[in-house]
């Protein structure tokens, strides 16, 4: 039977490898710390941005985690660790839904990261909060990993990709520009996330 190839964006361009190579490659980086994963939240309860009025100071003001959600941020935590992932430094947007997400992985103490906040409400900080999240991935030399959980805005605005709540990008820390490698994919199950193309 022939194997697969994953195509992975490098500095040359397009590199075409054997899926196993390459997810096998990545996690190695990722737990050596020589990768940044950016995550979006997980799942959250129905709705679009946040409930007029909402306090970032009061959970129960936003919109938050579902208990599927919840479950698979545990579940990509503990996928994350089998895969050699132990500790990072963990950081996270103020609101209470990436908050949690970062404290259910078990990767570390969780730190706020203003370039982390979303502007969905407020695009006139969009374009700071972008420079701020691009500079903060483009100079990461650790020590250990490093793992961002906020938004999907910011991910898009950030690195031009598209992802659904619980996935996460796994990107190259390179200056000036940082480059995405692959995207993390949650299971929700035992076996953990998965790493697949962009």
């Amino acid at each position: 039977m022939r194997r697969r190839s994953l195509v992975l964006a490098g500095l040359g361009g397009l590199v075409p490898v054997r899926v196993g190579q390459a997810e096998e490659e990545l996690w190695q980086r990722l737990a050596a710390g020589g990768l940044v994963l950016v995550l979006r939240h997980e799942r959250t309860e129905p709705g679009i941005g946040d409930p007029p009025g909402f306090d970032l100071a009061v959970c129960a003001t936003q919109r938050n985690l579902s208990q599927a959600g919840r479950a698979s941020a545990r579940a990509t935590g503990e996928g994350l660790r089998a895969r050699g992932l132990l500790r990072a430094d963990v950081r996270s947007s103020a609101w209470c839904r990436c908050r949690e997400t970062a404290e259910l992985l078990r990767l570390g103490p969780v730190r706020h990261e203003p370039a982390l906040d979303s502007f969905f409400a407020d695009r006139s900080e969009a374009e700071a909060r972008t420079a701020a999240l691009r500079a903060l991935v483009a100079g990461w030399r650790g020590p250990g990993a490093l793992v961002l959980v906020t938004h999907q805005v910011n991910v898009t605005a950030a690195f031009g990709h598209t992802v659904a709540m619980g996935e996460g990008l796994v990107i190259e820390p390179a200056a000036p520009t940082p480059f995405v490698r692959a995207r993390l994919v949650p299971t929700g199950d035992a076996s953990g996330p998965r790493l697949a193309r962009v």
